[in-house]
Formats: C-alpha cells, structure tokens, sequence
C-alpha cells in the first residue's frame, strides 16, 4: 500500500441516482447528456426477463425513440462490440443506455467509443485510450458485483488471441451512475452469488492492492462490511429489498474503491480462467479467492485484518488476522455455494500454464501486494485443480 498521504488527483464520482423505483428519472437524464434518443444496449437474459421491456415502456412512455442491441454475451467479444457500434452507428446521435450487468456494461463502453471513432474495431483496444470522445453513456445495473459504472474501461474477450483485453477512455466513464435495486428483485442465486463474491473480491484486493491510498481504502472498507452482511441475505431470499438495496450500493463503493486503487491476482487469474474456459467470471474469482489470500497474506497483513474486522470476525487469539480473514471468506463463499474446482469448470492441468502466464501478464496482477512468479501461479492452480 502506498502511504496514505502521496498527494492524488479525484475524480471519482459520476451522478449517481440511487433507490428503488429511480429507473423512472432515465428519460430526463438522457435530456441532461444533451441527447434525445437513446441507443439501449443490453442481454437475451434481460430481454427475456421482461426486465428491458420495463424500461422501453418507461421510455415509451416519455417520447424518447431508441433502438435496442440484445445480443451482449456473458463474455463479450470484440465481434460483440462491433456487432453493436455498426448498429448504433446506423441509428445515429443518442446517448447510450447500458442496461445489465457488467458484460453489458463493459459492452456498451466499448460501443459507445466506436461510435466516435468509426475507422475502429473492438480489437484496437490497447489503442484506443487517446482516441476521440466516444456517445454519452448511462450505465443501469442490473446486477450488484462488477461495479463497472464507477470507470470508463470495460473488460472484453479478444477470442482471436485467447485473452482479455481492456477497452475504454475518459469520455465513456458513466456520466450517470442509476442505481435502483427492483431491478435485482428475483435475480437467481447463483447470478447472486458470482457478481456478489466478485463486488466482494473488488473490496478485499482495493484493501491490499499497491494501488490503495486512503480513499480507496474508505470506500473498500465500508463496500466490504455491507456485502458481507447483505451478500448471504440476497442469496437465500431474492425478494428481499433491503438486501438488495445494500448489496447494490456496496457494490458500487467497491467499483469506486478499484477503480482508484486497481485490482490483483485474483482478478489476473480469473480473467486468464475465463478467457480459456469460458467460466463467468465471479465463479472463476471464487475457484482460486481463498488461495491467492494466503499466498499474498506476508504482504497484505494490514489489508486482511481491515477485511476481516469489516467481516465482523472477532478479535483471534493467536492475533493472526490474515487467517481470521481467509476463514471468513472461506465460510461466506461455503455459505453460497459459489466454489468449484478447476477441473469442474473446464480446466485440466495441460490448461493450467497458459492459465498461469495469462494471469501474471495480466494488467492487474501488477497491483498485487506480492508479485508472483508464473510457477507460483501454477502451485495456486494446482492445488484448486
């Protein structure tokens, strides 16, 4: 962690509308990004749900015309994102209405900067970050875990070089943040638990990340404390709005916590898991959660004891609270049922040193509190195969 008084610039905060029943402000917050048309970016699953249709009919109902793109996968690819920027293109001006959980999210950033940059394709990504502005965006959670409306990156597969890839710029970071927690109302236990253990993971590597200073540390702390104690409610009663309004908003503190802090190699593994084995993404982070914990704890002593007093975990005797954390997590992950091994999730171990270097390359195991080795990589792996 680096000292919580280096000097640092903010600016972490979009608007953010938060509450039951907000989705009804969408129309004038379009009005207030200049548009009046609206480009609605979204998932079969929703469309499906009838949750999308809520929203059209609210926009219906307002005169606001749109057009919609519903084929965002669980992974989104660069064809994904490009499928979607030649749709939005051919609608013309609008602001872009990203409705789902972080692979819409993160979809949607992608579309929204190739609107404004119409000789680019999604697989320009690490190209892109001094591109031109992309389509105002308004990000609509249905999901409480990516905390993908707090930044202006997206994360997407690149399925041509087996990898993710990061797309994203200035100008496609939210400019609102609607955070209404009906929309979660009913969202099944196992989407519950892979986006609430990867809001979950996002408090705990803020806490230890290289990255962290005493603004991500607030934030990470009180994201961590409201989904530990809202996580296993949501799980085991879908309808309960209380819990759910919690999780949503410990949620977003714990996006606002990474995106100032940058995450680690839970992350860098899960992202290499995923990009081979087409895992979701918050069931990768939960394969491998407890073991990346123990391997960083020489490093991140302070950063699991906040984690582990956020928890509520009482004070151990033997005053090792590194452990007392990894038990923590063990127990709420245990009580979600979220926790698989490898080779359940498509892995062997022919798999696992191509997982191993992915992770180690990728962006955001640089903020680890301990750096590993790909061999180090590979004994974590081989232990959760």
């Amino acid at each position: 962690m680096t000292d919580s008084f280096t000097p640092v610039s903010l600016d972490t905060v979009c608007r953010v509308e938060f509450g039951p029943g907000r989705i009804g402000l969408l129309p004038e917050l379009i009005a207030d990004t200049g548009r009046h048309r609206a480009f609605v970016v979204t998932d079969p699953g929703l469309r499906a749900a009838g949750i999308a249709e809520r929203v059209l009919k609210i926009l219906d109902a307002a005169g606001v015309e749109y057009a919609v793109y519903d084929e965002v996968a669980p992974n989104p690819s660069t064809g994904n994102v490009d499928a979607g920027a030649a749709r939005a293109r051919a609608f013309g001006p609008a602001a872009v209405v990203a409705l789902g959980g972080g692979s819409v999210l993160d979809a949607a950033k992608g579309i929204s900067l190739l609107v404004g940059n119409p000789d680019a394709v999604a697989a320009d990504a690490d190209h892109l970050w001094e591109a031109a502005d992309g389509l105002p965006l308004i990000a609509v959670p249905t999901t409480s875990g990516t905390g993908a409306e707090t930044n202006g990156f997206g994360v997407i597969e690149d399925a041509a070089a087996c990898r993710k890839v990061y797309i994203g710029h200035p100008s496609v970071k939210p400019r609102v943040a609607l955070l209404d927690p009906e929309l979660t109302l009913g969202l099944p236990p196992a989407a519950t638990a892979a986006t609430g253990i990867d809001a979950l993971v996002h408090g705990i590597e803020s806490l230890a990340s290289r990255g962290a200073d005493a603004f991500s540390m607030a934030y990470a702390g009180q994201a961590v404390a409201m989904i530990g104690r809202a996580l296993p409610r949501a799980h085991r009663d879908g309808s309960d709005l209380d819990a759910r309004a919690e999780l949503m908003m410990g949620a977003h503190l714990a996006g606002q916590a990474l995106t100032l802090s940058g995450l680690g190699l839970v992350h860098g593994i899960g992202h290499a898991l995923t990009a081979h084995t087409g895992t979701p993404h918050g069931v990768a982070l939960a394969a491998v959660l407890e073991e990346v914990m123990e391997f960083s704890a020489p490093a991140a002593q302070e950063a699991y004891e906040q984690t582990a007093r956020a928890l509520r975990v009482p004070p151990p005797a033997d005053g090792d609270w590194a452990r007392a954390a990894v038990a923590a997590v063990r127990e709420l992950s245990g009580a979600l049922d979220i926790k698989r091994p490898l080779r359940e999730l498509g892995a062997d171990r022919a798999l696992l040193p191509a997982v191993a270097a992915g992770a180690v390359a990728d962006a955001v195991t640089k903020n680890a509190p301990r750096l590993p080795r790909e061999q180090e990589v590979l004994e974590i792996l081989d232990a959760v195969l």
